[in-house]
């Protein structure tokens, strides 16, 4: 990028200095003029993590452009969804927007411009509370115009406000009302997606998944908030390997090439949801495997003897 990016980047880093080397070049290129790094601890009952988190954080020390840069580390191991979050909760009091990275999402150079054009353009329109970079449609091009509009809060490379995030809720408070009168059939379209996202936000609440990234899908739904998903892949996930925490099987969201936007960008006439390309999501990305799908009816059936 020919000048410094003016909207604040905020890079999520733990034990992985390959690949953060990698994205924080990209950082590099783009030149933010503030850069909060969100850091967790290693883990206790892994003491080699000790090394690859400090060579991890010696990696973003070498800034040589000029960079405001806030690091947010802890000493202790906080776990994913606990570091991240209270990581983004310190971002956004002090800024009203950012662009987020975690340590293995490549983004291409225009993912920048993107996130922060549309962070400008949806500023005070509260019915948009994600800029996404990734667009997971595998080829089909679901409209003419630069983006469209998803339900899907996809963060492999993303973009929110201080007025969107503030509606997250660690502890999920309303998944018990929101489950008990059945408000997810006025969400989703089919009852295998409602059937799906109730045994994950379930799972969620009973502290058998330790993520930030559904919790903050959830509390967008209750919102009836939408997500910008731009018409190419701007952002590919590189970490896909043993060493990840989520992403460690390969499957079809690995290293999907980054490609570049091209400005100016066609904004579109509506502001309404593309329901099919949701769709194909729901079939082709949030979908459980045959092992899945057997556990979760055992699990079912246990539940109703």
């Amino acid at each position: 990028m020919d000048s410094q990016l003016t909207t604040p980047v905020v890079l999520l880093i733990f034990n992985r200095p390959d690949t953060t080397k990698i994205v924080f070049e990209a950082i590099r290129q783009a030149r933010p003029k503030s850069l909060f790094i969100i850091a967790d601890g290693h883990r206790q009952d892994r003491p080699n993590e000790i090394d690859k988190c400090r060579d991890t954080r010696a990696i973003v020390e070498d800034i040589d452009w000029d960079c405001d840069v806030v690091k947010i580390y802890s000493d202790i191991n906080l776990g994913c969804q606990q570091r991240i979050s209270s990581g983004l909760n310190y971002v956004f009091d002090h800024v009203e927007s950012a662009i987020i990275l975690e340590d293995d999402c490549l983004p291409d150079p225009t993912f920048f411009l993107f996130c922060s054009e549309l962070l400008n353009y949806y500023l005070n329109d509260e019915r948009i509370m994600v800029i996404s970079g990734n667009n997971f449609q595998f080829g089909k091009q679901r409209t003419t115009d630069s983006y469209y509009f998803s339900l899907f809060t996809h963060c492999w490379g993303w973009a929110t406000w201080r007025r969107a995030w503030e509606y997250y809720d660690g502890e999920m408070s309303l998944w018990k009302t929101v489950k008990d009168n059945h408000w997810l059939k006025d969400i989703l379209h089919s009852q295998y997606a409602v059937k799906y996202w109730e045994d994950i936000f379930q799972d969620i609440s009973e502290n058998l998944i330790n993520s930030w990234a559904y919790r903050w899908l959830f509390a967008c739904w209750l919102q009836n908030g939408l997500t910008v998903l731009p018409n190419v892949n701007l952002v590919s996930n590189i970490g896909f390997n043993c060493d990840a925490t989520h992403t460690k099987n390969i499957n079809r969201l690995a290293n999907i090439p980054a490609h570049s936007i091209t400005f100016p960008l066609d904004h579109p006439q509506f502001i309404i949801r593309d329901t099919q390309a949701d769709d194909f999501t729901q079939r082709n990305v949030f979908r459980l495997s045959l092992l899945s799908q057997i556990k979760r009816m055992l699990k079912n059936r246990l539940n109703w003897k």
